[in-house]
């Protein structure tokens, strides 16, 4: 089997048991603003290059102008609770400098909603963190899907979400507010 073909494999089998684990972040859980919502599994391939984080096409409608947006974070689905510190904390950072205003889990105001679905690879002394982000309208229909893989030296040799460092994770934040931000930016009447 290839080396493509066995990190395909192995990136389905991640993906389907982070989908099926318990090991779901609920964002208020680590002292952010409560921010939950109830996960779904993603659907569609994994990325197809390294270090890649690239923007599906997926958009079914534009989004709300962004001095309208009101993104709600549900739980993550597929790290721990250490490993994803990090993620939400720039996430909700970036969020801040983009504009966009973060709404919590009871706000029934929020125009999106966003689910965030991980698996990490380990070889040759490496981390790839694979990740899929979904934006969902508050009925629950998929808008929009950005997804990626950020690869960098695992922390101390670790296996798994340990040797995942917190810069890999706020690359990944980083990227995804970008991506994000770009995306509503795109709507009609913006410029």
């Amino acid at each position: 089997m290839s080396r493509a073909s066995l990190s395909t494999v192995l990136f389905v089998a991640l993906a389907l048991a982070a989908c099926n684990s318990s090991s779901v972040l609920d964002p208020s859980a680590i002292g952010t603003p409560g921010q939950t919502a109830t996960a779904q599994p993603p659907t569609g391939q994994p990325p197809a290059s390294d270090n890649a984080a690239s923007s599906s096409a997926a958009a079914v409608q534009p989004p709300a102008r962004p001095g309208r947006i009101r993104l709600q974070v549900a739980p993550i689905v597929g790290t721990s609770v250490e490993a994803a510190g990090p993620l939400l904390e720039e996430l909700q950072q970036r969020a801040r400098q983009r504009g966009v205003t973060l709404a919590g889990s009871s706000d029934q105001s929020a125009t999106h909603v966003l689910k965030g679905y991980f698996s990490v690879l380990n070889e040759d002394g490496a981390a790839t963190v694979i990740y899929v982000w979904d934006v969902y309208d508050p009925a629950g229909s998929r808008l929009h899907r950005i997804s990626g893989q950020q690869k960098a030296t695992a922390v101390n040799g670790a296996e798994g979400w340990p040797g995942v460092g917190p810069d890999t994770l706020k690359a990944i934040a980083d990227t995804t507010m970008d991506q994000l931000s770009t995306w509503f930016d795109s709507a009609p009447g913006q410029g």
